[in-house]
């Protein structure tokens, strides 16, 4: 049997198969609150056969958006409408639904990706992001202001209080995000931490404030809820984060029984030289895997199924993050699956569309009709 088509449990969360459907913004919210395009474009992911399927990075507070139009879960109407998009994919797939939770931290106030991505000014419309330490993301940016302890404070409890609401919501999981050069990212690199307190300087002070966001979500949820982190392991910058450091903050997340982690690189600094090629953070996921016993996502240029086998044959890693790819292939899985022998679910209304040499491929459907 296929491996990436093989069941797996995070916690107390049982998945199909190993194909994650990784967070991927779509800049088309309005005011923090998702729109009719999320609902068509989650619904159709979660028709795609995948494991689970994990909602774009959402904004634990309004300042913490990467752009004005991101996804947000800080008040009662976003949640409500979190809640409207959430029932109508539910209606149609059963797909286990997680959500990334996020603050943008220096890198907000930004324009979206196809104007541009440029920090927008105050007086443009835009907000004064806050940040570790008053150091830019963009070398002809302003510098962002550095958070005092009530700042932070504040941060730490919009994370506890966007878990409370992705609850009762009843999504499935939840997934810190803590890579990609965003807030608690930044915390963690010595390249955008240079605070003197207790949360900059060493390792341990740099680790501080994320792994407090993590206890204060963990401290709201019941015990056996599936909670996520989501790493960069290398800024790609020589003196930045490395897989070193990230070994040690995995081992500090698995000591708080964390369910998963998720295990990509880059985004905190313009300086980084990435190698792009097919599974070229595979790596980083592997040296991760090795030190913990938590299930570990590998991610980035995997686009081909039988690459996505070897590496969990492998031991490289026990689940497969793919985004870009799903998005250009929105049947990713049912394909993966035609090739590796594997059943994925898809929905009564597409069960005629499965070719006459694939048997199996949604299982044992009925084919009738006139």
């Amino acid at each position: 049997m296929s491996t990436l088509f093989s069941p797996i449990d995070l916690g107390s969360l049982h998945l199909k198969n190993r194909i994650i459907i990784a967070p991927m913004c779509q800049y088309s919210a309005q005011d923090g609150l998702v729109s009719d395009w999320h609902t068509i474009h989650l619904g159709n992911l979660a028709l795609s056969g995948a494991g689970m399927l994990i909602i774009e990075a959402t904004a634990v507070e309004a300042i913490g958006r990467i752009s004005p139009y991101d996804v947000g879960l800080w008040s009662d109407a976003t949640e409500s409408a979190l809640k409207n998009m959430l029932s109508a994919v539910r209606k149609y797939s059963s797909m286990p639904i997680a959500i990334q939770l996020a603050h943008a931290g220096r890198k907000a106030s930004s324009q979206r990706p196809w104007e541009g991505g440029q920090l927008i000014p105050v007086a443009e419309g835009g907000w004064h992001p806050v940040a570790p330490s008053a150091i830019p993301h963009g070398a002809n940016e302003p510098a962002p202001a550095a958070l005092d302890l009530a700042g932070m404070q504040r941060i730490k409890q919009a994370f506890a209080d966007a878990a409370i609401r992705a609850h009762r919501l009843g999504i499935d999981a939840i997934e810190i995000h803590s890579a990609h050069g965003y807030l608690l990212h930044q915390f963690l690199s010595p390249l955008s931490n240079q605070r003197t307190d207790q949360y900059g300087g060493s390792l341990e002070n740099r680790m501080r404030f994320p792994l407090e966001v993590i206890d204060a979500v963990k401290e709201v949820l019941p015990a056996d809820y599936p909670l996520g982190v989501r790493i960069s392991a290398s800024d790609w910058v020589e003196g930045g984060w490395d897989i070193l450091q990230s070994i040690t903050y995995t081992q500090a997340l698995e000591q708080r029984d964390c369910a998963f982690i998720h295990v990509s690189s880059g985004g905190l600094s313009t300086q980084q030289k990435i190698p792009l090629e097919s599974g070229y953070q595979v790596h980083f996921a592997e040296a991760i895997k090795k030190i913990t016993s938590m299930p570990v996502i590998a991610v980035g240029l995997i686009t081909e199924a039988e690459h996505a086998e070897r590496i969990l044959n492998d031991g490289q890693a026990d689940l497969i993050g793919i985004a870009r790819g799903i998005l250009y292939d929105p049947h990713w899985p049912w394909h993966a699956a035609a090739k590796l022998g594997g059943t994925v679910d898809a929905p009564p209304q597409y069960w005629r569309s499965q070719p006459r040499e694939l048997k199996n491929l949604f299982g044992e459907i009925r084919q009738g009709g006139r």
